[in-house]
């Protein structure tokens, strides 16, 4: 077995500069099609919302299975880890080959039945068929990628995130200047470069590790069981969150006839993504060597690590927010000059900044609860803070008192601040160490 044992440092940097290209990607999409309009902008935005709803149903096994994967290459048993991969990937492929089927064949109805704006509804109707047809891509390297992060591998996926997006910017380019496309050459490159993502971890995969040659295996369904007691419950957290934000977006919808306050919001979300995946990409770090260490039983040390991450995390977040947002008109500038818009994006990415300070924290703690088996309480801390501080502080605050998207963002930020609170006193209570995959194995 190939495993590379790295510290935070040497596992954050490749998968912090891996998720920064997933954002950059997305801000490349957006910062071209403002050559459409505005209108395409907030229609791809709105999609890509509606797209991570449909995503969840893929997170149930690639949550749950970093967890185990990691677990047991903590505990010295890869062959386990290569057991809960396979699993992973036939459940992911069978659930992708059937939403390819729903996105590609009914986006416009799902659009309608969200309540997108008329301006938009074209522009987005275009975007979700073409991507929905691709969509057993989003099912698929996730697993293979968890697969190599386990095992200590992290560059092989920042290279093909690397390539799949030079491919999608190339591409971009040709379809919306040369063939003038619109948003379907925008869709049609993200299909493209994510096709060539996949191929790329599948080879590594298959030359890194050799997992499948070891020996130890355990019941499918005792493996099975382990990854959706992990990944059931993180998913339908991902679920409760996505149907937030579409609720949230729907009341964006309502807040003005020509979607400024659901296009402002998409701009926003582009641009703080960068301060965003920093956060990310520490949490899912930490999450590694968080299984690692449960594995081998050594909870003084995962205690203090997360403690750790969490405290840099949030510095880091603060600090990136502060400069993205007193630098808003500079950025703004590269997709937009409307007065409105500028005002209205440099308002929201104040706000932004307390915002990603609590995400950062849910993130970190979270993961971390989430990879130690602890998810159930991540799932019921959702449920309560997301509908009563992000949904319906959006209605308040936004719809019901006027401030419109600066409510919105109000009552988000609530939220993620609210959360990471509760996450930290989780953890600091020390339940997580009972909740280990090896110590229900052995009872």
């Amino acid at each position: 077995m190939q495993t590379e044992q790295k510290n935070l440092i040497q596992l954050f940097i490749p998968i912090c500069l891996e998720t920064l290209c997933y954002m950059l990607a997305g801000a490349v999409d957006t910062l071209m099609l403002s050559s459409v309009g505005d209108q395409a902008v907030g229609a791809v935005g709105t999609s890509n919302t509606y797209i991570g709803m449909f995503i969840i149903m893929f997170s149930i096994i690639s949550s749950g299975m970093i967890a185990v994967m990691t677990q047991y290459i903590g505990a010295r048993q890869p062959g386990v880890a290569y057991q809960a991969r396979q699993l992973g990937l036939l459940f992911n492929v069978i659930i992708g080959v059937v939403m390819s089927l729903v996105l590609s064949t009914g986006s416009g109805k799902i659009l309608q039945a969200v309540g997108i704006a008329d301006s938009l509804a074209e522009y987005a109707t275009t975007y979700l068929r073409i991507i929905g047809a691709g969509f057993l891509l989003n099912a698929t390297i996730p697993i293979f990628s968890s697969y190599l992060r386990a095992f200590g591998h992290t560059k092989q996926p920042l290279i093909a995130s690397l390539c799949g997006n030079g491919i999608n910017l190339v591409l971009n380019a040709v379809f919306l200047f040369v063939f003038h496309y619109g948003v379907a050459g925008v869709a049609i490159a993200t299909v493209i470069s994510r096709l060539f993502n996949l191929i790329v971890v599948i080879i590594a995969a298959h030359r890194k590790i050799d997992a499948h040659k070891s020996s130890e295996r355990l019941p499918n369904k005792v493996v099975m069981g382990q990854i959706i007691q992990v990944g059931l419950p993180s998913a339908l957290e991902s679920g409760l969150y996505n149907v937030a934000m579409t609720l949230v977006i729907r009341f964006l919808n309502q807040m003005d006839a020509e979607g400024l306050n659901v296009t402002a919001r998409s701009y926003v979300s582009q641009i703080t993504n960068f301060s965003y995946s920093v956060g990310a990409a520490l949490a899912q770090a930490n999450a590694i060597m968080t299984g690692w260490r449960i594995g081998a039983r050594k909870f003084e040390e995962c205690d203090k690590a997360t403690k750790k991450a969490a405290v840099i995390g949030i510095g880091i977040a603060a600090a990136i927010g502060a400069i993205i947002a007193f630098s808003s008109r500079w950025f703004m500038g590269f997709f937009t000059d409307d007065p409105r818009m500028l005002q209205l994006v440099g308002t929201l990415m104040l706000i932004d900044i307390a915002l990603e300070m609590g995400r950062v924290g849910n993130l970190v703690f979270g993961s971390a609860l989430k990879t130690s088996g602890d998810a159930l309480f991540t799932t019921i801390l959702g449920l309560v803070f997301m509908y009563l501080c992000a949904v319906g502080g959006t209605w308040l605050f936004g719809l019901r008192f006027g401030l419109l998207a600066v409510g919105a963002y109000i009552a988000m930020a609530s939220d993620e601040c609210i959360r990471a609170i509760c996450m930290f006193l989780r953890w600091n209570s020390g339940k997580w160490r009972e909740k280990g995959f090896l110590r229900q194995t052995e009872q």
